[in-house]
């Protein structure tokens, strides 16, 4: 009997140790669902542009109910997604450990996940007014039910899927001024844009996993990817964002300051996205990938900074 006593201790030790790594596993598995990282930087750039957007004093409980609002949302749609490409996620090196592609989550608790946060976040952004709201609900079904399907059909997708990849920007900006303006029309179309050349270096660099999951977003002629026509079309998409850069100061929503700041970071995006254009490898495709990651946060950041 004392030494059934002594063991006990251990033995719930060990309960409690198995326990805690399940919820870290369950935790990491909705880390994964809802795309964390992809998600915050939706989430910035949606609160960005409502500090950009936002007359007079800046709310800290408005931004925090956006930022959920959206986080929620985008999560939900994220997590859609993932239910309809469970099949084919597990087919990429890149997606195969998602929790429905690797088994670790049941598709029920997953559709159950995105209904919860769908409800919750669309209802936080309705909050605001009527323009968020709509906005939000338009990005989470045309990103999940138009775009997800879209990409085994033609890729067209990616234009398609560049919509509800820009409207974070213009949810912020309706969240702070409460109507579709100008501004919101402006930094939509910048982010927009954005997406071309960041996708296709994506598409250049993940092209086989995309193929072997049956994905049809690179074109192609006679089975050969079009790489030349992907090149120009993000040389075209970086030099209209030149001229994008500028409209909020012909306007009169920004400055000099934040204008030149956005050509020149425009023009950063023009000179790798022509190198990608000239010669399309993996070197230029990672170069202009980089680039991507930083080039639509540090203009957003040099309006809001302009308007201080």
């Amino acid at each position: 009997m004392n030494k059934l006593r002594q063991e006990q201790p251990y033995v719930q030790a060990g309960e409690a140790d198995f326990s805690l790594g399940l919820v870290k596993e369950k935790v990491r598995d909705y880390k994964l669902l809802v795309k964390l990282r992809l998600n915050l930087t939706v989430v910035f750039s949606s609160l960005v542009a409502y500090l950009i957007a936002a007359p007079g004093n800046i709310s800290g409980l408005a931004m925090l109910v956006l930022g959920l609002g959206g986080f929620l949302v985008t999560g939900a749609a994220n997590a859609l997604n993932q239910v309809l490409e469970k099949d084919f996620d597990k087919l990429m090196k890149r997606t195969a450990d998602r929790p429905l592609a690797s088994g670790r989550m049941k598709t029920s608790e997953a559709v159950l996940a995105a209904g919860f946060m769908s409800l919750i976040g669309i209802s936080l952004l309705a909050l605001f007014n009527p323009w968020t709201a709509f906005l939000g609900t338009f990005a989470l079904v045309s990103y999940a039910f138009v775009y997800t399907p879209m990409k085994r059909v033609s890729p067209d997708a990616v234009t398609i899927g560049a919509i509800p990849g820009a409207l974070p920007t213009l949810i912020g900006c309706t969240a702070a001024q409460g109507e579709l303006t100008w501004l919101g029309v402006i930094l939509f179309g910048m982010q927009f844009l954005w997406q071309f050349p960041h996708f296709w270096s994506i598409g250049y660099l993940g092209y086989e996993d995309y193929q072997r999951a049956g994905y049809q977003l690179v074109p192609e002629r006679n089975g050969k990817p079009l790489w030349e026509r992907v090149g120009l079309q993000s040389l075209m998409a970086a030099i209209a964002l030149l001229l994008a850069g500028m409209l909020p100061m012909y306007l009169g929503y920004s400055g000099w300051i934040s204008a030149s700041i956005a050509v020149l970071l425009a023009l950063g995006y023009v000179w790798f996205s022509w190198r990608f254009y000239q010669q399309p490898e993996r070197k230029t495709a990672l170069s202009l990938m980089f680039y991507s990651f930083g080039y639509m946060p540090f203009t957003l950041l040099a309006f809001w900074l302009d308007k201080l």
